[in-house]
């Protein structure tokens, strides 16, 4: 039996006989000399990706040569896809921690030396200056590469990382940019094979020499097995060779540290509750769509060694024997991880073998207990789904045709429409002459490049023209919003990635013809389209997609244009719960989740329809017909008053550009959405109503008088009397706002006389609150002042309060008007009740106040107030302090300053008697009460109270006795409380 001959795959040499025999093949081929004139590149090609048969010693020794020059790498794309994660660091030091620009350096700064290729093994020496005191130190790097890719690398700096350190960059980037340079030499088997018996030996000797105390063992081991017959090493013909490189039937690939990349993930998923890990995760992500799009088989290589390690986070487990969902970051990253096995698997370019090995994988996976469940329920089944239209080296049955398509496609968790547009649209991205290392790190992202690719067997087909299809055919899907605050989400943010894909896409004639055809499509769709016209209440609402296609639509179609987006301003979960134009709730915030509970994300779609309705107001501006329509819409579809406010806003400054006349059917719109909110919201008051009242008056009063004059004259329905009292009445007639009208004397008089009639309606609706706006809007005219005053008269008859008529009788003396002040502040005496101990009480300084006015009019006004103060205060303080102001000047100051009287009036006559009297007893009864409860802390308290007493006692010719019979009976009655007597009788005796 003849022994086996080692296969190349081994690296191998051949044999004597077998180099003989593969002369012949190679003849057959053709002749060597023909091969000699083929360039180096194509003969490395042709050996590398045609498969040829022969074996690498059959070929002659140059064509050797070129074939181990031409098999490193040529690209340095992929060597900086290895040596660095697709993430972009912060600015000033995203160049710190790469790998690749270090290696960079260290290339440019003349670190790289003995540089050596052994067949395909390529070996050197990195210096690398140490830190401040520290020596430099040395490593040696060794790399393997096969058919133009590194197949394994080893480094003396033990730096275990995701992918090549530094060093390893720096040796294999000399070996790229400065080939011609690096010393070259066949495989060794090559060499060995053209020396003799005694070459070989001194060769083998002067190695073991060298490197006795490593090589020595394994020396006399492979020795021993070669002197025994019969041994496994002696059954094979030739021996491996580590620097030939692997055999053409053996698949190669990029090195990857697989080890490395399991202990990454798992690291960092046990750190998922922070956002570095989760950043850093994605990073990893984005590596494997980079191979992938480099038609790297790593991709799929690392996309199972993540999957087994996110199969293993132990919060799987715990997650589901608890019964709790997954966190929203955990669930992004399982979302994207299903997102790229839906690509590796749809590849165009696997094998079916590979393919069948993946899917037969993921079964696996799917079956484990910890495998989480796709979140949310894609189905229309169930009660709450109605239509909200009634649906006829026709509607809802065309012929046969019924509703079978329940899953959305757009959030779905596989995300079947993301990774199909994607797919075509990467079809069709043009490659940069020029490729930059790092795509995403500069300060702005560059916009992708498309052109258009014929679809084979499809004439007239593109790629590019399919991608968008396939966007708008998912986007346009009728569906129901799944359940959970995640899967919402989810729908939004792939909406927002879809839209984003196709925005960067630029529209070109065919482009806007499928769009035109696809928006037809939509519109005609039946229920199956979200653009159709029965909708069911659950449907995911189609504003984003509409803004889309109405922009892009616009200049080539504005009518279908128009059409589509009008089609998408329906809300229906909205629409079959609060009628056009009425306001839900809480009309300045989005529905209340208690009772949309379903609809987490109501306040973003609503949003949404708001950026619709302004896209389309602020496009129509000029056109009176669309403006009009647009408007019915908007009062039709949209229930936010504060969307609707915004909605007003925007219209006003689109309509009133600073260089150009204003839009004044554009502004009408503005005002009559603010009409709208004013309605709506009228019987709600928060802290916007002012704001938007305030805006409401300078829109009205950018289009003109007239509209002013009409929201004074119907304010009912749109404000409160206060609003219209002091900031709709007092607005429109201020200097800015008269000047800004340009209004001639009859105008303005015409503009007063109506914020004149707004405020005395007001003051009659609301009193309290508008009487002094009215009378300070009214007075310089002196019909409507009277009026006014009249109004308040009436209204304090009627009830209104001390707090309201003190500031209008305040207003009326400084208006000059003291008699009207003062029988203001009468009136406001008379609902006024200040007890005992209420010496702090808000009124007091009104109360002196009207005190000082009655004094300064004369005897006669301060004898009719005297018994309104003792009927109203019995705060005995506040009566003394009275007392002693109207004792210090004589009445009468008039209102022009003539002197009606000629000296102080005395606390012992009429009329301030009753008042010391009152003040007297006042005292005494609130002594009795302050005794009934004290504690020793407030002794001293006390003590002064009874001094400002006895001030007012003395007042009276008799006050000496007075005050003496009121301590004596203190002590009879209180003689327990010995301490406090103790302290009377030392101060009063």
């Amino acid at each position: 039996m003849d022994p086996p001959v080692a296969k190349r795959s081994r690296g191998c040499p051949a044999g004597p006989e077998e180099r003989d025999a593969g002369a012949g093949a190679v003849r057959g081929r053709g002749r060597p000399e023909a091969l000699l004139d083929l360039s180096a590149k194509r003969v490395a090609e042709t050996w590398a990706f045609e498969q040829v048969e022969e074996r690498f010693s059959r070929v002659p020794e140059p064509v050797q040569k070129r074939i181990v020059f031409w098999s490193f790498p040529r690209s340095e794309r992929e060597i900086c896809m290895y040596s660095s994660l697709g993430y972009q660091p912060p600015e000033g030091e995203h160049d710190a921690r790469v790998p690749f620009t270090r290696g960079l350096h260290l290339l440019q700064s003349g670190a790289v030396d003995r540089v050596l290729q052994v067949g395909f093994h390529l070996s050197g020496n990195i210096r690398e200056l140490g830190g401040p005191g520290e020596p430099e130190r040395l490593y040696h790097v060794s790399i393997s590469f096969d058919r133009c890719k590194i197949t394994s690398v080893s480094c003396g700096c033990d730096n275990r990382d995701l992918f090549y350190c530094a060093h390893v960059v720096a040796l294999s980037l000399y070996r790229i940019r400065h080939a011609r340079q690096v010393e070259l030499r066949l495989p060794i088997s090559e060499t060995l094979s053209q020396m003799n018996r005694d070459q070989l030996q001194k060769f083998v000797q002067y190695l073991i020499s060298a490197h006795h105390t490593e090589v020595l063992p394994t020396a006399q081991r492979l020795a021993d097995e070669i002197l025994l017959l019969g041994s496994e090493i002696n059954l094979v013909h030739g021996a491996p060779d580590p620097t030939a490189g692997a055999g053409i039937e053996d698949a190669n690939c990029w090195h990857l540290d697989e080890e490395q990349i399991q202990e990454q993930v798992k690291q960092l998923l046990s750190n998922g509750g922070y956002y570095g890990a989760s950043r850093q995760l994605r990073s990893m992500f984005s590596k494997v769509r980079e191979m992938l799009r480099m038609r790297d088989s790593n991709g799929a290589r690392m996309l199972i060694l993540m999957t087994e390690q996110f199969l293993q986070d132990p919060r799987l487990a715990l997650w589901r024997q608890q019964g709790a969902g997954m966190t929203d970051k955990c669930r992004q990253l399982w979302d994207e991880l299903g997102a790229l096995w839906v690509c590796v698997v749809l590849s165009p370019h696997c094998k079916p073998e590979e393919r069948v090995s993946w899917l037969q994988l993921l079964g696996k996976w799917d079956k484990l207990d910890v495998c989480p469940l796709e979140e949310g329920n894609y189905s229309f089944d169930g009660p709450s789904l109605q239509p909200t239209v009634a649906l006829s080296p026709e509607l809802l049955q065309k012929g046969n045709i019924c509703i079978t398509n329940t899953e959305g496609w757009v959030g779905h968790p596989l995300d079947p429409i993301g990774c199909l547009c994607r797919a075509l649209l990467e079809a069709c991205r043009l490659e940069e002459e020029t490729l930059t290392l790092y795509p995403d790190s500069g300060p702005e992202k560059r916009k992708a490049a498309y052109q258009h690719v014929p679809v084979p067997g499809s004439p007239g087909e593109s790629y590019l023209a399919l991608a968008l299809e396939v966007a708008l055919l998912g986007l346009g899907q009728q569906r129901a919003l799944p359940e959970g605050l995640y899967a919402q989400d989810k729908v939004v943010r792939s909406e927002e990635q879809l839209l984003a894909l196709l925005e960067e896409v630029e529209l070109d004639e065919r482009l806007v013809q499928v769009l035109r055809k696809q928006a037809g499509l939509l519109l005609e769709g039946g229920p199956f389209s979200g653009f159709g016209e029965g909708l069911f209440r659950e449907s995911v609402p189609m504003h984003t997609c509409a803004r889309y296609l109405f922009t892009a639509l616009l200049p080539h179609d504005p009518d279908l244009a128009y059409r589509l987006a009008l089609r998408a301003m329906r809300l229906p979960v909205l629409e079959t719960a609060f009628p056009a134009g009425e306001a839900h709730p809480n009309p300045l915030d989005s529905i209340m989740s208690n009772r949309f509970p379903r609809w987490f994300i109501l306040g973003h779609l609503e949003t949404r329809q708001c950026e619709l309705a302004s896209a389309m107001l602020t496009a129509a501006k000029g056109d009176p017909k669309w403006l009009h329509v647009v408007l019915g819409s908007i009062q039709q579809n949209i229930h936010s008053p504060a969307l609707l406010f915004k909605l007003a806003q925007d219209a006003c400054k689109t309509a009133t550009p600073a260089s150009a006349p204003p839009d004044t059917t554009l502004l009408g719109i503005a005002l009559e959405l603010g009409l709208q909110v004013m309605r709506m919201t009228l019987n709600t008051m928060t802290w916007r109503r002012r704001e938007m009242v305030r805006w409401l008056v300078s829109c009205a009063t950018e289009i003109g008088p007239q509209a002013l004059m009409n929201i004074m004259q119907n304010w009912y329905s749109l404000f409160t009397p206060v609003e219209a009292a002091t900031i709709v009445a007092v607005t429109g007639t201020t200097h800015a706002t008269l000047s800004r009208l340009q209004l001639d004397a009859a105008q303005r008089e015409e503009l007063w006389a109506c914020a004149r009639t707004l405020a005395l309606q007001c003051a009659m609706k609301d009193p309290q609150n508008c009487a002094l706006p009215a009378l300070t809007l009214c007075e310089k005219n002196r019909a409507a002042f009277e009026a006014a005053y009249q109004i308040v008269l009436d209204a304090a008859a009627g009830g209104l309060g001390h707090a309201h008529l003190f500031p209008v009788a305040r207003y009326m003396e400084q208006r000059g008007l003291p008699l009207r002040a003062y029988k203001l502040a009468a009136l406001a005496l008379a609902q006024l009740s200040i007890a005992f101990n209420q010496d702090s009480h808000p009124a007091v300084n009104d109360v002196l106040w009207a005190c000082s006015l009655s004094h300064s009019l004369g005897r006669h006004e301060l004898s009719a107030i005297v018994p309104l103060i003792i009927r109203s205060i019995h705060c005995a303080p506040m009566l003394s302090d009275i007392l002693r102001r109207w004792t210090l000047a004589a009445p009468g100051l008039g209102p022009l300053g003539a002197r009606r009287a000629a000296k102080p009036l005395g606390a012992d006559r009429a009329p301030l008697c009753q008042l010391l009297d009152a003040a007297v007893a006042a005292y005494i009864a609130t002594s009795h009460s302050r005794l009934t409860h004290i504690s020793p802390r407030h002794y001293g308290d006390f003590i002064e109270f009874l001094g400002q007493a006895r001030e007012t006692f003395l007042l009276a010719p008799d006050g000496h006795l007075q005050f003496a019979q009121f301590l004596e009976n203190l002590k009879q009655t209180y003689k327990g409380k010995k301490k406090l007597m103790l302290l009377v009788r030392e101060r009063f005796g």
